[in-house]
């Protein structure tokens, strides 16, 4: 029979991780919406989805996910654009989503995800952003509640 050992321990006598093993999910936080945003314009407006989350170390990740389900409702070249927003600043976004050829209603499932690394243990806020690229109509989180956006605190 062979002796397990782990750092000249015995394996029943070893009970926990060694220290600075990161990757545990502390926390989670997520939001949806109930309601759609119909919006012309071209600089980004609220979509009605935000969320605040304490992490709680300054080594943690904050993992964010959004999805929606979103309509570009012009007639020629139309596309929207979705931004991600800590607090005030932009941390990631997806341009030029939807139709550009003459198709009218399109429907597109977006997604976005990032990775953050605020280095606090104050509070956050994350929200989301969109616009249309050229004027025309976009219909931001169509029908009820299938807009959402998640955050993960990572262990760092």
């Amino acid at each position: 029979m062979a002796i397990i050992t782990l750092n000249n321990n015995s394996l029943s006598s070893v009970t926990a991780l060694p220290a600075g093993v990161g990757g545990k999910v502390l926390q989670v936080v997520s939001t949806h919406t109930t309601s759609n945003v119909v919006t012309t314009s071209t600089s980004y407006v609220g979509i009605n989805l935000s969320l605040n989350i304490t992490p709680s170390a300054t080594s943690s990740k904050i993992f964010i996910i959004y999805t929606g389900i979103n309509e570009t409702n012009g007639t020629t070249g139309n596309r929207l654009a979705i931004q991600m927003l800590r607090d005030a600043t932009e941390i990631a976004d997806s341009d030029g989503i939807g139709s550009i050829g003459n198709e009218n209603g399109i429907v597109t499932s977006t997604s976005i995800s990032k990775l953050d690394e605020p280095n606090t243990t104050s509070q956050i806020t994350y929200q989301m952003k969109g616009k249309s690229n050229d004027g025309t109509v976009m219909v931001f989180n169509l029908g009820s509640g299938t807009g959402t956006l998640t955050a993960y605190e990572i262990a760092g």
